[in-house]
């Protein structure tokens, strides 16, 4: 950035509305979380390292001491919400993207299969016709394609109803974590917290149920899998009438993430128009 050039902003440009009765641009600016000493600004996406990046900036930010606090910031989720202010004189900003199909499935096996708030919003959403336990992964992506169901829960909206900045100084993709750290510890000058080894948000150190789908497997077979410390893995969920699902439910989120980061991190290759139909 050219110091003092302006931070365009992606809700804005084309409306009339004032900007605080501006939906999509008051969500995701409560998304986007200020280190007061740097005015650095980072926009935190659920899923995408987000307790990670919220544990570091409430260190970094002077309001918890150390990590035995972490759970202090699933209480505070907005303390740390830039002004417009902040976010025009942002000295460096940041946002991590994730594949929409591992983001997808991380919210299930994580959230959804533990029973967690995200599966009873999901139940109070159907009013009560959902059946937790024989709710499958095909049954999770058919009710988020309903109207009204996509943007009940942070967990799994769109990430880029996130995004407050038409760009941003840096894009990482989740599997670029260090690369991420690196620029944090730049941008602020305080380190980088993984919040994975106490957080519990690692579904990768799990022994891989078996291999073959599992687009179909109850809630209640894959709890008490979970609790034997098992599960499938990400792409054991999908066949191919479900990657073309989640691949018209995540356009955007698909597009997004091929135009900064390439496709490479991708679970499964971009399917042409004609053949998500």
């Amino acid at each position: 950035m050219i110091p003092g050039s302006p931070r365009l902003l992606r809700h804005t440009p084309g409306t009339l509305d004032a900007i605080t009765a501006n939906p999509p641009h008051q969500f995701a600016k409560r998304h986007a979380l200020v280190h007061y000493v740097s005015g650095s600004v980072f926009t935190f996406i659920p899923k995408n390292a987000c307790t990670s990046l919220r544990v570091s900036l409430a260190m970094a930010n002077g309001v918890i001491a150390d990590t035995s606090d972490w759970t202090w910031v699933h209480h505070n989720n907005t303390t740390f919400s830039a002004s417009l202010p902040d976010l025009a004189k942002a000295t460096a900003t940041a946002v991590i993207l994730r594949c929409p199909y591992r983001r997808l499935a991380s919210v299930f096996l994580d959230k959804i299969v533990s029973r967690g708030n995200e599966l009873w919003t999901l139940h109070r959403k159907s009013r009560d016709v959902i059946d937790p336990d024989q709710l499958t992964f095909r049954d999770f992506v058919a009710w988020i394609r309903k109207p009204g169901f996509l943007r009940a829960d942070i967990h799994w909206r769109p990430q880029s109803d996130f995004l407050v900045y038409e760009a941003y100084d840096q894009v990482f993709g989740i599997e670029d974590l260090d690369r991420f750290a690196e620029f944090f510890m730049e941008a602020t000058g305080q380190p980088f917290i993984d919040s994975r080894p106490f957080s519990g948000h690692v579904a990768s150190a799990l022994e891989q149920l078996d291999t073959g789908e599992h687009a179909d497997t109850p809630l209640a077979t894959l709890s008490m899998e979970k609790s034997r410390g098992r599960l499938p893995r990400a792409g054991d969920l999908f066949d191919e009438a479900l990657k073309a699902d989640v691949a018209r439910i995540y356009a955007d989120d698909l597009k997004l993430y091929q135009s900064v980061l390439g496709s490479g991190g991708l679970l499964f290759p971009l399917m042409d128009e004609k053949d998500a139909e």
